[in-house]
């Protein structure tokens, strides 16, 4: 779990039991459903199985699909589409024409303007520019792999997105292909085209990837 600060996020102690965060996608409408009975009266309930702090604000033009919690202090903007199986932290933006779905968002998260996010994690205070999205299903539907360094992990899972780490920052119109992971503090530039890793502290550019100075 290098990618992420656990501590920023309810999902912390879930993730801590697997070896590999994308484990826990398959299992996260089950930890969602479970959560939401443990949560305190400071959320309200405002349909069936989507729980969102009293503090946050959700647009009323906004679709909520359970399972779905929503944490202290985010904002669900226009026409927002999240579809269920997701767990929003706090301090976070759900933009305008955004979907999410069966993801796990970590504290300040931003994912503010037509941004796609399916089968994904984002850690704390990464962000999305206009656009950017997460592929989640190869072209042949074939199970989706992970690199890791010079290691590749075949995941065995037909749908997986991204793991993009703590404070990373994904450029406009970027595609984070299926397995793609980002590190944390890590950069990518607009319009790319990401497969693959992104180690932290690093820079993503046309395809090459240069450490930050």
């Amino acid at each position: 779990m290098r990618l992420f600060d656990l501590s920023f996020t309810k999902a912390g102690g879930y993730l801590q039991s697997f070896a590999c965060p994308w484990q826990a996608l398959k299992g996260l409408k089950n930890f969602i459903l479970t959560l939401s009975g443990t949560l305190s009266g400071d959320f309200e309930q405002i349909a069936e199985g989507v729980f969102v702090h009293k503090s946050s604000k959700v647009s009323p033009t906004a679709q909520i699909c359970a399972p779905c919690i929503i944490g202290a202090e985010s904002e669900v903007r226009h026409c927002a589409f999240i579809r269920g199986s997701a767990l929003i932290g706090e301090n976070c933006v759900i933009g305008n024409s955004t979907e999410i779905k069966n993801s796990i968002l970590f504290d300040g998260v931003q994912v503010p303007h037509f941004n796609y996010v399916g089968d994904s994690i984002l850690g704390r205070s990464a962000h999305l520019g206009a656009g950017a999205i997460t592929s989640n299903v190869k072209s042949d539907r074939s199970p989706v792999a992970v690199r890791d360094g010079e290691e590749t992990i075949c995941t065995g899972l037909i749908k997986l997105g991204a793991m993009i780490g703590d404070f990373a920052e994904i450029g406009c119109n970027s595609v984070l292909n299926p397995g793609a992971v980002v590190g944390r503090r890590s950069t990518v530039y607009p319009l790319s085209s990401v497969r693959g890793f992104v180690p932290e502290n690093s820079i993503y550019k046309g395809g090459v990837i240069s450490p930050k100075k």
